[in-house]
């Protein structure tokens, strides 16, 4: 395109794409401490023990659908990572508990239920583009500056969209359940990962003298965790009483590292549970260096200018959000991450909202809005999911497409309508 559409010619494009390759190391870290973060946290032994609690509530199939969807809706809302994981845990937990009392439950259509967290994460408190936003000197700071998280997630027609979205989705969920001639019931043996635990056993470790060096019991110690935690809890008390929810990216992946450094009690236990959750991040870490060499291309060549005026041409102030969720929607079905995405598409939305006059906020959850809702089609954040619970892609996206629909009319009504709010 930018051959076609700008002066660059085709050696000009390689030059633009390798000057833009590593521009986005900093972001892509951001983006795997936000998955990591959220993924060991959801695995840590109290977050099992509460989920096998809450597996017992549920007297039938229904119940047990409306359950696996609320939790997860509501760890997905609060971190991406967290609800990636904790949906597939519940799913598992739930329906062998379910089973275990006789009681069938269809397990593809549970699992589906386990990835609502990514139908609603890029409208919560671990939305990439708001939170990137409101960080200081963040890649588009140039353009936009730092952007309060109350002029985007905390916007009061956004938390109305997600309150719908959040008592609609479950009871969709449910009302897909099959009679019981068609259920496929969960079939897993193995056990879930008990909570990442290193052993303070002498022997066990291989000392059979007894004496356990220095180095491993400092990695045993409650005490040298505490000396991070405690001040790492006095910080968030002084930004929340100072700032109130102001939430930037870099606070976001503070809280979730200290909450799971506190749930994990030792530094050997955290590092090893880290250790596990790092293979969940090697997509991002592959990705987002060719993402930054694409907003390369698009920015050095000009065509983000060219891009954003075509998008000028079509739109008008008040159908500009509306499109703009439409375009987030069928750009992600390509670009399967919501940091990724906004590192490509953001700049030409950015531009084409200023010079119709649309908030920057609206512009930044239009975006967002549209990410979420096609990722109920975008396998590639299901992996982890589908690796958890023993199941294919092909068995939970026909439930998750219908989830999709649901979100195309709750969030693309909420941008046809914002401007006239």
């Amino acid at each position: 395109m930018g051959i076609w559409l700008t002066p660059s010619g085709p050696l000009d494009m390689i030059f633009h794409w390798y000057d833009g390759f590593w521009n986005f190391l900093g972001f892509s870290m951001q983006m795997v401490f936000i998955l990591l973060t959220g993924y060991v946290l959801a695995q840590s032994g109290p977050a099992r023990r509460c989920m096998n609690r809450m597996a017992k509530a549920p007297k039938n199939a229904g119940q047990g659908l409306l359950l696996i969807s609320a939790v997860t809706l509501v760890a997905g809302f609060i971190n991406w990572g967290l609800g990636l994981v904790v949906g597939a845990v519940m799913a598992i937990t739930v329906a062998r508990d379910l089973k275990s009392r006789g009681i069938k439950l269809h397990f593809p259509l549970a699992a589906a239920a386990g990835y609502l967290g990514l139908s609603i994460h890029s409208a919560g408190f671990s939305s990439t583009a708001p939170l990137i936003s409101n960080t200081d000197d963040h890649f588009l700071f140039d353009m936009i500056g730092r952007i309060p998280f109350a002029d985007t997630v905390l916007q009061p027609w956004n938390l109305i969209a997600v309150a719908v979205y959040l008592i609609v989705v479950p009871f969709v969920i449910k009302a897909m359940h099959p009679s019981d001639e068609n259920v496929q019931e969960i079939h897993l043996k193995e056990e879930l990962d008990s909570e990442a635990e290193v052993s303070n056993d002498a022997e066990i470790l291989g000392y059979t003298d007894g004496k356990v060096p220095l180095a491993q019991r400092l990695e045993n110690s409650v005490i040298l965790m505490a000396l991070v935690v405690v001040p790492g809890v006095i910080y968030i008390v002084y930004f929340f009483s100072t700032r109130g929810f102001d939430l930037n990216i870099n606070f976001i992946n503070f809280i979730f590292l200290i909450a799971g450094m506190f749930l994990y009690k030792t530094p050997g236990a955290y590092v090893k549970a880290m250790g596990k959750a790092a293979a969940s991040a090697s997509g991002i870490i592959l990705q987002f260096p060719f993402y930054a060499g694409i907003l390369g291309m698009m920015s050095l060549s000009g065509l983000i200018e060219v891009l954003a005026n075509g998008m000028i041409m079509m739109s008008t102030q008040y159908t500009f959000p509306f499109l703009a969720f439409i375009s987030a929607a069928i750009v992600n079905l390509f670009v399967p991450s919501a940091g990724g995405q906004w590192a490509i598409q953001g700049p030409i939305l950015l531009e084409a909202g200023r010079a119709l006059d649309v908030p920057v906020g609206v512009t930044i959850m239009a975006h967002q809005y549209g990410d979420q809702v096609t990722n109920m089609i975008q396998p590639f954040w299901a992996l982890p999911l589908l690796g958890l619970t023993g199941l294919k892609a092909k068995d939970v996206l026909g439930y998750t497409v219908i989830v999709m629909f649901v979100g195309m009319i709750i969030f693309g009504l909420t941008m046809a309508l914002t401007m006239y709010l």
